[in-house]
């Protein structure tokens, strides 16, 4: 399988691209990562109509930890973190592309109030920090990560239902170039009047982008992160990169959740509607495309 030129792609950026760890958390080194990112997409903007998602997991979990007395809730800070980081990304690209159009839109995604995640909280975000203590008086959760300290974790309820779908659809007939689901989106639930409010919650941005990405009948789901693909025997002497698999093959392997079972799950959920997911580092985005670099997830009974 092969990407022709006029194909939709949906590209969702990690959050820890856009802010690494152990980077200082100002607005400048966010700003000097974005531009590293423009300057790889940007030159794909005349070939492809191009949806590009993010995540947020660093700086919503920054913003809470900035304004814990003033108790704003997830889904009010998921929504500023999306404003936040999807102004610069635009701007970046603008200044890169000056003839393309551009919508940074703030998504919202439905979620059940009453999905078991929310008695299990999984999805880490914010800072490392060295002293638990900080988590704790706070009256987070938080959970030990593999670089060493805590990070706070919150429910990750699957999305469900994206709104206001139909916008993005109009804006990707015309060939605007959309920036969207920031963070996997807004999370809401339905009262019962049916009426949208907003949850305690995080949402999975490669789990969103894959549903967004099936809704708008895109070509590809371009997952890119901070490792080279999918590997086999990942934490052992015998990892390897998975370059061509599917889902059937998938299914039989074991993922580290929170970080690559997600992106999995989008992958194979994509796959099986017939369409091409990829995973790969953010530098890789050109030999994704060609198939030389990261993992390719094509539908089961593809040739790998």
């Amino acid at each position: 399988m092969t990407l022709a030129f006029g194909s939709t792609l949906v590209i969702a950026l990690g959050g820890n691209a856009l802010l690494s760890a152990g980077q200082p958390a100002t607005g400048g080194s966010q700003r000097a990562n974005i531009a590293k990112v423009a300057a790889i997409i940007a030159p794909l903007l005349a070939h492809y109509r191009i949806v590009i998602t993010h995540g947020n997991g660093p700086q919503v979990g920054l913003l809470a930890a900035q304004t814990p007395d003033a108790d704003w809730p997830l889904d009010v800070l998921g929504a500023e973190s999306e404003g936040m980081i999807g102004y610069v990304i635009e701007q970046e690209l603008a200044n890169r592309a000056p003839k393309q159009l551009f919508a940074t839109l703030l998504s919202q995604v439905i979620v059940d109030s009453k999905d078991p995640a929310f008695q299990h909280p999984t999805k880490p975000i914010g800072l490392i920090h060295q002293d638990r203590s900080r988590l704790t008086s706070l009256g987070w959760d938080s959970v030990e990560v593999a670089a060493g300290g805590w990070r706070r974790v919150v429910a990750s309820p699957p999305p469900l239902k994206i709104v206001g779908l139909e916008t993005l659809q109009v804006l990707l007939a015309a060939k605007v170039t959309i920036i969207c689901l920031g963070g996997g989106g807004i999370p809401v639930s339905l009262d019962g009047d049916g009426r949208l409010e907003g949850i305690e919650a995080v949402i999975d941005k490669d789990l969103a982008s894959s549903l967004l990405a099936r809704d708008l009948d895109a070509d590809a789901l371009i997952m890119l992160t901070n490792v080279d693909g999918i590997m086999a025997q990942f934490g052992t002497p015998e990892a390897s990169l998975i370059r061509r698999t599917t889902p059937n093959l998938l299914a039989a392997q074991a993922f580290q959740a929170g970080t690559m079972a997600p992106k999995v799950a989008a992958a194979m959920s994509m796959a099986r509607e017939g369409k091409i997911a990829m995973i790969g580092a953010l530098g890789d985005l050109q030999g994704l495309l060609d198939g030389t670099k990261g993992t390719w997830v094509l539908p089961d009974g593809s040739p790998v």
